[in-house]
């Protein structure tokens, strides 16, 4: 009896609850002052919170639908009234839409116009709220799996926007955003969201002037300032974040004709600023506009957002070609190694995270070809471009360097493409003698460099060579018919009187090699593609063998027993 009535008393309270918070919010509707501005109103989002709270505890869908209209018209109102509010709605709109995507079912709500209005309308003024922010980052995880199988468009489409919330709030949601991450991934977003990685830093920048030219990016909204009729003081902006020169004071010359101003139509602006994925992964990178933007961006002071972001970026991209080997189909695959080798020169100029960046450029790189090698003979052509811009900068020649090693240790693809292995192997060609012919690099023409500059282009070209000379050995292992061409190239090092010792030395290695196939095919053969024979060495099952496996490799090209006479014993001493 007392259970009851402890029961009886609770649903008694309960019911008095909801109905004081549901006359709340008419109480709110009705407010005048709160006309304008729903979420002004101190009490209204403890009173959603109260009656999401009941509603799930309770499991009634007649008290769901009681409380839907006048949540459903909060939701509007705040939403009709974001670009005038001057408080803070991020909060209150995701109690509202967790209550959508509870109890939607229920009351036949469709919650994608919902969550997208959320997005554009509100997080696009209030990313930069760390409340906000970290609210957010929790809700979408929290529902992750809800709105990947309902809503599976609504992140990859809103990554752009979510790239500027962890931007600008830094490490602090660093292990939120990576749980979310995978989320971000799709057919429609796998490309561009490689660059927009890329390029965090860059985005974080672009924020940072904003922010100093008009106030707090809390409540305003980025493309309301594109699309301003008098874009001044963006114009001032951008003249400042692509050139690094100072912001003029335009109110006493409005009508200059100023070179320096650019459109505020900018491709490159507008793209870095963007709150949704586009679909465009081309970026113009090549431009005046980029170019001197990474150039003034090396004399600027690095603040600590930025810092926290060129911590970070290097790890989302660990992250987002993780998942692209595990999950993402070879046409994608293929078509972002290009984006990849494009990208591996044009990062944000700080030495450390170029460093950290490339590094993971080059290992998805090498472990894509790994993966599948038949790409190196579909990329044939970017390959190609690659190697012949190995003398550009130091960036470029590491480039080369890995494309080589590719090159090589997957024989081009394997043995099926003869045609795109003796065109790689004549461009390979191309880059030994043309290093064979000069004393460095080619990095500069100029004959007044100093010592310590000439010393680091003799060693990058001495590494090149070591590559260029490794992947023509392997190469023509692979493809026999490329092996007289091999034999003369090497050949034309290993007589060459200027070159470095380690390059000689390592010709003259592969040239006696030659003279062995069986074992030069265990050595240099591709990895991918062991063809089985005599004499040939499978290195993966080393560790299955005995030492007196050993000799039996060597001579297994002879027929019949091995004709050796000696036994372990005789080197090895008895205890």
């Amino acid at each position: 009896m007392a259970t009851t009535t402890t029961a009886d008393s609770s649903r008694v309270d309960r019911e008095r609850d909801w109905d004081f918070h549901l006359r709340s919010l008419s109480s709110n509707a009705r407010d005048s002052s709160s006309a304008n501005d729903p979420a002004s109103d101190p009490y209204i989002l403890q009173s959603v919170k109260k009656i999401y709270d009941i509603a799930r505890e309770g499991g009634s869908e007649e008290l769901v639908a009681r409380a839907y209209p006048q949540i459903n018209k909060l939701f509007q109102r705040c939403v009709s009234a974001l670009p005038q509010s001057q408080t803070s709605n991020g909060v209150l709109l995701l109690t509202i839409l967790q209550f959508f995507l509870d109890f939607g079912e229920v009351v036949l709500h469709d919650a994608d116009p919902s969550l997208k209005a959320f997005f554009r309308s509100c997080l696009s003024r209030e990313f930069a709220d760390p409340v906000v922010a970290k609210a957010t980052l929790d809700f979408l995880n929290l529902n992750k799996a809800k709105l990947l199988s309902s809503f599976p468009t609504l992140v990859p489409q809103f990554f752009p926007l979510l790239l500027k919330l962890i931007a600008w709030n830094g490490e602090s949601l660093e292990k939120s955003f990576m749980i979310l991450f995978p989320a971000m991934m799709s057919i429609g977003s796998f490309l561009p969201l490689f660059h927009s990685l890329v390029d965090l830093p860059i985005l974080v920048a672009a924020l940072e002037k904003v922010e100093k030219s008009s106030g707090s990016l809390i409540g305003s909204s980025i493309a309301s300032i594109q699309k301003s009729a008098a874009p001044e003081m963006l114009l001032a902006l951008m003249d400042e974040a692509y050139t690094g020169s100072a912001i003029e004071d335009r109110g006493g010359d409005s009508g200059s004709d100023d070179n320096n101003d650019i459109d505020v139509s900018d491709p490159v602006f507008l793209d870095i600023l963007k709150d949704e994925n586009d679909g465009i992964t081309e970026r113009p990178w090549t431009s005046p506009a980029m170019t001197a933007m990474l150039q003034a961006a090396i004399n600027n002071t690095r603040s600590e957002r930025l810092k926290q972001v060129l911590h970070m970026t290097p790890q989302f991209l660990a992250l987002y070609f993780s998942i692209a080997l595990r999950d993402v189909n070879d046409s994608l695959l293929c078509a972002l190694i290009p984006l990849v080798m494009s990208r591996y020169a044009t990062t944000f100029p700080d030495k450390v995270f170029s460093y950290e960046v490339q590094n993971r450029l080059s290992d998805f790189m090498l472990a894509a070809f790994q993966q599948c090698p038949k790409f190196i003979a579909l990329l044939k052509k970017p390959i190609t471009d690659r190697l012949g811009e190995a003398y550009d900068n130091p960036a470029k020649t590491e480039l080369a360097l890995h494309l080589c090693w590719a090159i090589g240790e997957h024989g081009a693809g394997g043995v099926a493409y003869k045609d795109v292995a003796r065109e790689l192997f004549e461009n390979l060609e191309l880059l030994l003698y043309e290093n064979l012919l000069s004393s460095r690099l080619g990095l500069s023409q100029e004959s007044d460099i100093e010592p310590s500059n000439v010393a680091f282009r003799k060693s990058s070209q001495a590494r090149l060579l070591c590559f260029v000379v490794t992947a023509i050995a392997k190469l023509a292992t692979c493809h026999n018919e490329l092996l007289p061409r091999a034999r003369v190239s090497l050949a034309k090092v290993a007589r060459s009187r200027n070159i470095d010792r380690r390059v000689w030395r390592r010709a003259c290695d592969y040239l006696g090699l030659m003279s062995e196939p069986a074992i030069c095919l265990s050595i240099l053969g591709p990895s991918t593609e062991k063809p089985k024979g005599p004499g040939i060495i499978n290195w993966s099952e080393g560790g299955s063998k005995m030492i007196a496996h050993v000799p039996f490799y060597i001579l297994s090209e002879q027929e019949g027993p091995p004709f050796h006479d000696f036994s372990f014993s005789d080197i090895i001493p008895e205890k």
